[in-house]
């Protein structure tokens, strides 16, 4: 059964929408696009590549397959590893709109996508991954269906924008398994599920 894996980038208040350009996902009147490009390194590099190196297939919501479906087929160096992975691994697209998908081995889901995402879990294979995709981060969260976060963090304050965690987000407690930081302040961590909350009173 694959773990869902969730890759998101993050600021220090949650907000990861349009990480990458002004034009990325302007909606909402958000206008803080690019924000992540001043605390690119190579450290972050590294890290993102060895994500997508280990995916076996990836799960878009419909801007994000579309942002990537315009670019990545267009990169055909064989050792750009991330054009590799994703033009030749599963891709299951979840969408509402979408009336097909034609980038090479990609699939549309449509209907009840939970159903469909826990069909998914019951197949064979190590990972599922997400990149962006904020609306279906939030179908997983509801449905407790994630079973690990990379989280790539800023330092960097925004104050509005789509957020990771949303108010309907199972609660989870989480075990870090991998911590970096990189020479431009950004944080890289890793947390396996690890149960239910506990809980207790400070000072006894």
């Amino acid at each position: 059964m694959p773990k869902i894996i969730v890759n998101a980038f993050l600021t220090l208040d949650g907000v990861m929408q349009a990480p990458g350009g002004p034009g990325e996902d302007p909606e909402g009147g958000f206008s803080h696009g690019g924000w992540q490009a001043p605390y690119v390194d190579d450290v972050m590099g590294r890290l993102v590549i060895e994500g997508f190196a280990d995916a076996d297939g990836f799960l878009l919501g419909r801007k994000t397959y579309d942002i990537f479906a315009n670019y990545w087929p267009k990169v055909t160096d064989p050792n750009n590893s991330i054009a590799t992975a994703l033009n030749s691994r599963p891709k299951y697209v979840l969408s509402r709109s979408l009336e097909r998908v034609t980038w090479n081995n990609s699939s549309l889901i449509k209907g009840d996508a939970v159903a469909e995402l826990r069909k998914l879990r019951q197949q064979p294979g190590r990972t599922l991954h997400t990149w962006g995709s904020t609306e279906v981060l939030q179908a997983l969260l509801k449905n407790d269906l994630i079973d690990e976060y990379r989280l790539f963090i800023f330092p960097v304050v925004l104050g509005s924008g789509k957020r990771l965690f949303g108010s309907g987000t199972v609660p989870a407690a989480l075990k870090q398994v991998q911590s970096v930081t990189s020479g431009k302040g950004g944080t890289y961590h890793r947390f396996e599920r690890s149960g239910k909350p506990e809980y207790g009173q400070m000072g006894t």
